[in-house]
């Protein structure tokens, strides 16, 4: 936890006594003088990636402070508030383990030679035997651009195999597919500081006003503003509660409501003709697409009422300005990349995109979510979104890595693939880094024995996650704040993080970890790295002329212009906030259209299954929790997993809040308490994705993909609910002057504040 003189930059920090006494902190003190010092830097979890000070204090983080970065304003939700907790975990990994006596053989205390020794040796044996492709690299996107970029270079350089993924597979893929297809370029067209210039928000599938506390102050702004807002969700979320309209879609849905509001705003005559003339291609073919859906015929194939579908289509077509934000709700579907069409269409139908305040926005889950897809660590690109089929750009990126073209590998596995590639035998071993595959893939119980299969299993990771207690090698590694780096945030912003710390004990960053296994494995010239910095430089290069093109972005300039929007090309360019102003990315200038046709989930209930089952975030967690369920506050406010039901079909099933119950679905079965809610469709079930082992709610999801982008089908499967009738007693409350945060009771979430009256949308009840 102590500051590192020789990594640590006391300069880029602040002297937290500065205002009481003028003067900067100067120079570097001894430990026992150390001032208490402000590091600049920003948040870990989520897409926006917050600005924070870190409050360093004799060497060691002991806090957070406010930071007035553009786009958070000083505000941090409640787990950025927490975050810097990470650094000092009791739980934190601090010295590499070795699995001795085979699977069933516990993990003991290793050295790094010993470990790393190990793990090369296995892989050039298994190399030898059924060739490089043989091992595989599972990466992650909660982690900096230098390092996403590095994973992808490895997997093609140092091990020479074309199996590399990472989890943005399970998250981002349809809305980066389909705004690179629209648009040209995958990336929110315009900074979230735009988003109080809209007159109308259409908020389809992301419960922002949990997932994305600090997008909220925008849209509150908007509100203030005059914006009317829409809000298109199964749930009625915090965020749906406010809104002119909800329309309570039956997950899975979501394209019948989308194509009856482009229809009806074509028979208004608000279709922006002249925009749709100059601007776009493959408007007629979108337009035939959507005949057939009437608001009554999306009402009957989506349950939300037809005079909502129709006032909806009105508040939004009669908007000026115009602004559509969407999230995994309609991304985590086998029709993924389709429904995201449907909203690119509604918003080049109306001329949204390229203006102030309008067009659509993709809101990213993940913290490095946007930087991690455009840097090279996906099975298909290379750094600068780049497509590793094409010829031009392999040559490129061959020639700044300093290998022959015919060396570097073609496309590889998607991260869902490599499960099955697992299970079959094909991947022989598998290097996994930032990513917890055993409570974010669905068909847990699969993946549990694909990952059993292989020999060695090696996990990179900073706490023992559900994934890492399966490894054969575990390496402890840093948390964000013990490294530098950038990461892209949602808006396509570069930001820079700072380091506050080292890591404890053993433990390495990850980018050293890598290139020494390069180094071993003989190939140590390819990744001459000292620093992250390096790193950088040579991710600028190979990104230039991309797509995503960095080259014109330095530290400094970030740190002069409060983060950089790639795409900026040059030293002089200031990058790039608002895309599309005047042409879109495609060779002739337009956007595209594509028709869109509705398809049903590829599990719609019936029979023994009788409920959609939709999965989520709460506010308090992250991803797959293995973070946040070990910070205190967090985890004693969603300390265990629920599943929300309507009051109607608990009633008919004899359900109550905080009853035991069993949902059931054709993969599997779980048990938790019920939430009895008016805040969900009658026919729809909620559990949120953040917990592990018996409490993952991916043991029960649908694993069909996507056949464009191999997303998984989280948000829709048929599922039962029943009580369990044999109910565990309930431990007696501890004497108040004794409660700790370990053993004070858990109170269930939400449950304090009521449950609300059935809701009614137009004269309807949900």
């Amino acid at each position: 936890m102590s500051v590192n003189k020789d990594f640590f930059d006391p300069s880029r920090a602040y002297n937290y006594d500065f205002e009481a006494t003028g003067t900067p902190a100067v120079g570097w003190t001894d430990a026992d003088r150390l001032p208490e010092l402000l590091v600049p830097t920003h948040c870990c979890f989520c897409g926006i990636q917050c600005g924070m000070y870190l409050r360093v204090g004799e060497g060691t983080v002991i806090g957070v402070e406010p930071r007035n970065f553009p786009h958070n304003r000083g505000h941090l939700c409640p787990k950025g508030v927490v975050a810097y907790q990470q650094v000092g975990h009791p739980d934190r990994l601090t010295y590499p383990m070795l699995r001795v006596g085979g699977k069933a053989g516990p993990l003991v205390r290793a050295s790094w030679d010993e470990a790393l020794d190990y793990v090369v040796e296995r892989w050039r044996d298994i190399q030898a035997r059924h060739g490089n492709d043989a091992i595989a690299v599972y990466s992650g996107s909660s982690m900096t651009n230098e390092k996403c970029y590095l994973m992808g270079k490895f997997a093609r350089v140092a091990l020479r195999s074309r199996n590399v993924d990472y989890n943005g597979r399970l998250c981002m893929s349809s809305s980066a597919y389909a705004y690179a297809k629209a648009f040209g370029i995958d990336r929110a067209p315009l900074p979230m500081t735009d988003i109080p210039l809209t007159e109308c928000l259409l908020v389809v599938g992301t419960n922002a006003s949990e997932c994305f506390p600090i997008v909220m102050d925008w849209i509150w702004r908007a509100r203030d503003n005059g914006a009317n807002l829409i809000v298109l969700d199964p749930r009625q979320t915090a965020i749906a509660r406010t809104a002119d309209l909800w329309l309570p879609v039956k997950p899975g849905t979501d394209v019948a409501v989308l194509n009856a509001m482009l229809r009806q705003i074509d028979y208004d005559g608000l279709v922006d003709r002249a925009y749709v003339a100059e601007r776009t291609v493959g408007w007629e073919a979108a337009r035939a697409a959507v005949e057939p859906y009437t608001p009554e015929v999306a009402e009957r194939l989506s349950g939300v009422p037809a005079e909502t579908i129709l006032a909806a289509a009105r508040l939004y077509g009669r908007a000026t300005r115009s602004l559509i934000l969407h999230g995994k709700g309609i991304e985590h579907s086998t029709h993924g990349v389709q429904q995201c069409w449907a909203c690119t269409n509604l918003a080049l139908a109306r001329g949204q995109v390229g203006k102030p305040g309008s067009g659509t926005m993709m809101l990213t889950g993940q913290g490095n979510g946007q930087g991690g897809r455009e840097v090279g660590q996906k099975a298909n690109q290379l750094p600068g979104y780049r497509s590793i089929e094409d010829p031009e750009a392999r040559a490129y990126i061959a020639s700044v890595w300093g290998i022959p073209v015919e060396e570097l590998p073609g496309e590889g596995a998607s991260a869902t693939e490599m499960v099955r590639l697992m299970a079959d035998g094909e991947i022989r071993s598998c290097l996994v880094l930032c990513s917890n595959l055993m409570v974010s893939l669905p068909e847990i119980s699969i993946v549990r024995k694909a990952l059993q299969n292989l020999d060695p299993l090696v996990v990179m990771d900073f706490f023992m996650s559900e994934t890492a207690e399966l490894a054969d090698v575990v390496l402890p590694t840093s948390v964000w704040c013990e490294d530098e780096g950038t990461t892209t945030n949602l808006e396509g912003r570069v930001i820079k993080i700072n380091a506050a710390a080292e890591p404890p004990g053993e433990a390495r960053r990850d980018w050293q970890i890598v290139c020494d296994l390069a180094r071993r494995l003989g190939r140590g010239e390819f990744f001459p790295f000292r620093s992250a910095r390096e790193i950088w430089d040579e991710l600028r290069l190979a990104s230039k002329g991309g797509i995503a093109d960095y080259y014109g972005i330095t530290w400094e300039k970030i740190e002069a212009q409060g983060g950089v929007f790639w795409p900026c090309p040059t030293a002089d360019s200031p990058g790039t906030p608002r895309l599309f102003t005047d042409r879109f990315a495609h060779p002739d200038g337009r956007a595209r259209f594509f028709p869109v046709e509705f398809e049903n989930p590829a599990e719609t209930p019936g029979g023994d299954f009788p409920f959609r089952l939709t999965t989520g975030r709460v506010v308090y967690h992250y991803l797959s929790g293995n973070q946040t369920r070990r910070l205190g506050f967090l985890k004693s406010q969603a300390p265990e997993p629920w599943v929300e039901i309507h009051p109607r079909a608990a009633e008919r099933l004899g359900i109550r809040t905080d009853d035991q119950v069993r949902v059931r679905t054709p993969r599997g079965a779980m048990v938790l308490k019920a939430l009895v809610t008016a805040t969900i469709r009658p026919d729809t079930l909620f559990i949120p994705f953040h917990y592990g082992h018996d409490e993952a709610v991916n043991q029960l999801t649908n694993p069909a993909v996507n056949p464009i982008v191999k997303i998984p089908e989280y948000k829709v499967c048929a599922a039962a609910i029943e009580r369990v009738d044999v109910v565990p007693p309930v431990a007696a409350a501890p004497p108040c002057e004794n409660l700790t945060p370990d053993n004070a009771p858990k109170a269930f979430p939400y449950a304090a504040r009521g449950t609300p009256a059935a809701v009614e949308v137009e004269g309807k009840e949900y």
